[in-house]
């Protein structure tokens, strides 16, 4: 009888040998994680702990053990997407009249929008743009402390191509984060955002879908949508529309910012709760002659029902199946370890790994790296695959080539014992997956991935379009590189400075580059967010941080006098800067303030 799940039971059954990795067990495993039944797996949902147990009985079936002698499972707790509570509600008082808006239908929290009551005057504050390369400030000679802010979406001259800003391409000063941060950023209270049917038109001034906008879990502050016409209440008695104001600003691109009267107090109240929910990592260990073991991991959550995450907004609240993302990676571990615990005991164990959390951040593998069930020393080496699915043209991309002292030469053996051609597209090891929270902590790795495509974070990357025959031929070839790096010479871990590449790129196909907004600093984020601050799980070699003495484990809290509450105000914060700009930090470690000058470089 089969036990509960994630349980070790009995005697494991005597090992069998099995044959190599085949089309159609790969394929079964990837239907029923990508199936109707599962929902898409979202962290947090009662589906993903259905393929989570699904993953432990198949490692159960196989005779692995678990790690710890007991479950399968590693419980971790992560806080999931918000909700709106009961009570969220605004009035301000209009002459004799208290004008109370009505919640989902005449104004909106976002989703991360800060909770409380507030009552504070209120500032126009155009865009609530602050673009120093743009020479424009809606926030110049603009005292907004303890002010709410009212704000236009997008911004200025959006239809005008020969504008300083990017014309019919919004620039990420558009972005909802983005006048949530700068807001913050000059001690406002709170951000009232009104559309700006000025350009869009009366029928574009919609609520934005609670579930679909994106920002950090706090932003610190309440962000809070209102229709048109009651913005245009809060305007009464200044003489000027919002729709003469946006006009104005688009003729000239010169700020029109203004405080509304003394006499108006907006009183709002937030209430968004955010709910904490108990997931797991999954994995088994096959043991071998020694302590030290490889490791052959992939993430098995994905969006769910697509929210703020989704590449077809109109289709969010529908079953993302994700089934190259990452249905396929994790159906290659389950092959992987049905392969291998046929074989004979290797001279160095094998440990399977599953992660949940990966799309909200690489969560489950950065809670196992500093919760380890097994010493991380003894790691000879990580392998991961995401998104092994839709190999075309026989082309892989391999990441984290450079990480390990032998892996050229087991690389080029794999390369010339298979008919895919691998492309060795980044030697860092950090990038979009799981296996950079190995290589912050030293342990070589190796990333295998097939690209993205059309069907990436959307409802159509479902089981049928997985192309099986190159999937399994690449768990050959990983099953070949498992076996020498379980028998031979252990790699030595290499730190990899980011090869300089052109500014301008959109980055490489395994999301290693180092490409992004503002100019180069060098940290690698620990998405699991602190309290307070931005933890760095690394510091990139030879960057500006690693030059100023900034080490992984610190808790980035202030930026040139300014405080840094999340990843988010930490982005916002450097791409305001420019290449040569020194900017006094200051971080804790071990709990005690350091400071340091680090010194910008130009993004390669």
């Amino acid at each position: 009888m089969m036990g509960t799940p994630g349980m070790a039971e009995g005697a494991p059954p005597a090992r069998q040998s099995r044959p190599a990795p085949n089309e159609a067990a790969y394929l079964d495993h990837v239907k029923f994680l990508a199936g109707p039944e599962l929902r898409g797996r979202g962290t947090g949902t009662p589906e993903l702990e259905k393929a989570a147990h699904y993953i432990a009985r198949h490692f159960q079936r196989l005779g692995l053990k678990p790690v710890d002698g007991k479950r399968y499972l590693q419980e971790f707790d992560v806080t999931t997407n918000a909700r709106l509570g009961k009570n969220n509600s605004m009035e301000f008082v209009l002459g004799q009249e208290r004008v109370r808006l009505k919640a989902g239908e005449q104004f909106l929290p976002f989703n991360f929008s800060a909770s409380g009551t507030y009552e504070a005057g209120v500032v126009f504050a155009g865009y609530g743009i602050t673009a120093k390369e743009y020479h424009y400030d809606d926030y110049a000679n603009l005292d907004v402390r303890g002010k709410l802010v009212l704000v236009l979406r997008h911004e200025p001259q959006e239809f005008d191509e020969k504008s300083v800003f990017a014309g019919k391409v919004y620039t990420e000063h558009s972005q909802f984060f983005s006048k949530a941060v700068n807001a913050k950023m000059h001690g406002a209270a709170g951000v009232l955002l009104v559309n700006d049917v000025a350009n869009h038109g009366p029928d574009s001034d919609e609520l934005e879908n609670f579930a679909r906008t994106v920002g950090p879990r706090d932003a610190g502050l309440p962000f809070v949508q209102i229709k048109s016409a009651q913005a245009a209440l809060l305007l009464t008695g200044t003489g000027k529309t919002l729709m003469e104001v946006a006009a104005a600003i688009d003729a000239d691109l010169q700020p029109r910012s203004f405080a509304l009267p003394h006499t108006l107090r907006v009183h709002t109240v937030t209430d968004l709760r955010r709910d904490t929910r108990t997931v797991h990592n999954v994995m088994a260990l096959l043991p071998g002659e020694t302590n030290e073991y490889v490791i052959i991991g992939a993430h098995y959550d994905h969006l769910g029902l697509g929210e703020q995450f989704s590449m077809a907004p109109s289709m969010a609240g529908t079953p993302h199946p994700g089934a190259d993302d990452n249905a396929s990676g994790t159906a290659g571990v389950l092959e992987l370890a049905r392969y291998f615990a046929g074989q004979p005991k290797q001279k160095r164990g094998i440990l399977f790994m599953t992660y949940a959390g990966e799309e909200l951040g690489l969560l489950g593998s950065s809670f196992y790296v500093n919760h380890p069930l097994l010493p991380l020393e003894d790691a000879v080496a990580m392998i991961n695959m995401d998104m092994i699915g839709r190999i075309r043209d026989g082309k892989v991309y391999v990441g984290g080539t450079g990480t390990g002292s032998t892996f050229s030469e087991l690389l080029d053996e794999a390369a010339k014992a298979t008919t895919l051609h691998l492309e060795f597209s980044d030697t860092t090891g950090y990038g979009s997956s799981d296996h950079t929270s190995f290589t912050t902590k030293q342990v070589p790795v190796l990333f295998f991935f097939s690209g993205l495509h059309g069907d990436y974070h959307k409802p159509s990357d479902t089981w049928d379009r997985i192309l099986t025959a190159p999937a399994v031929q690449l768990l050959k070839s990983v099953s070949g590189l498992t076996e020498k790096l379980a028998a031979g010479e252990r790699p030595r871990y290499v730190k990899v400075a980011p090869p300089k590449v052109n500014p301008h790129a959109s980055g490489n196909a395994s999301g290693g580059s180092a490409s992004g907004y503002g100019p180069y600093f060098g940290s690698i984020p620990d998405f699991a967010e602190p309290p307070s601050g931005v933890r760095f799980s690394d510091v990139r070699a030879g960057s500006p941080a690693e030059k100023a003495g900034l080490k992984g484990g610190d808790i980035l809290v202030e930026w040139d006098g300014r405080t840094i509450g999340n990843l988010y105000d930490f982005t916002y914060a450097l791409r305001g800067q420019k290449a040569g700009d020194v900017v006094k930090v200051k971080v804790l470690r071990g709990g005690q303030p350091v400071e340091a000058s680090v010194t910008l470089e130009q993004r390669r």
